[in-house]
Parts: structure tokens; C-alpha cells; sequence
């Protein structure tokens, strides 16, 4: 997996501790655990927990980005969060597949 900087580059100067543990431990120890969980299955329980809490910004957008480049298909990404939308919540599911789309349809 691609070595993540996203806390350091964004948040570093103001909150190195947590820019720190985003990027080692989150993206660095956790992420990498893939003998117990694969980077794609992280990736859809990662996209569906954004979307049940409501995470509905550039995070989101960002792990569905990562969802698509661990191998989601834009049909799985779509029956994901239609599933989810009865758990979590219609509207959030709304914000969630209009990113998707924005996402699947950039390559497009």
C-alpha cells in the first residue's frame, strides 16, 4: 500500500500528533493488517461507516475514491450504499451515491 501523508500535509504544523497517527498508525499499521481484513473489504467498511455517521464531505469522497481503487465496481459501490440506506438513512444515502457517481464517472 502507498505510504499515506495526508495528515502531515494537511493538518502537520497545527496538530502533528494527530497528523502523525492518522498517517502511521491509521493508514500505516491498521490499513496494512491485510491477512485479517483486505484493503477492499476495509474500504467498504470504511465507505459504509462514513456514510451510517453521516461523514458526507471529501472524507467520504476520498475512501470511495480508495474503495474504486481496491477493485469496488461501480455496481458493488451503488448496491452498498443502497443496502446501507436502510440502516443508516435515506438522505445520507442520497449525499453518499451522488459522490459515488461523481467518483465512478470521472474515469469515465
Amino acid at each position: 500500500m502507498k505510504k499515506v501523508t495526508a495528515g502531515r500535509e494537511e493538518l502537520g504544523e497545527f496538530a502533528p500528533k494527530f497528523a502523525q497517527l492518522n498517517d502511521d498508525v491509521l493508514f500505516g499499521e491498521v490499513w496494512a493488517r491485510e491477512e485479517q481484513l483486505s484493503a477492499r473489504d476495509r474500504s467498504i467498511v470504511t465507505v459504509t461507516a462514513l456514510m451510517a455517521s453521516g461523514i458526507l464531505d471529501c472524507s467520504l469522497k476520498f475512501h470511495i475514491q480508495n474503495a474504486k481503487n481496491h477493485g469496488v465496481s461501480k455496481e458493488e459501490m451503488a448496491e452498498l450504499l443502497t443496502h446501507a440506506a436502510f440502516y443508516a438513512g435515506w438522505p445520507k444515502a442520497w449525499a453518499a451515491l451522488r459522490l459515488a457517481k461523481e467518483v465512478y464517472e470521472e474515469s469515465e
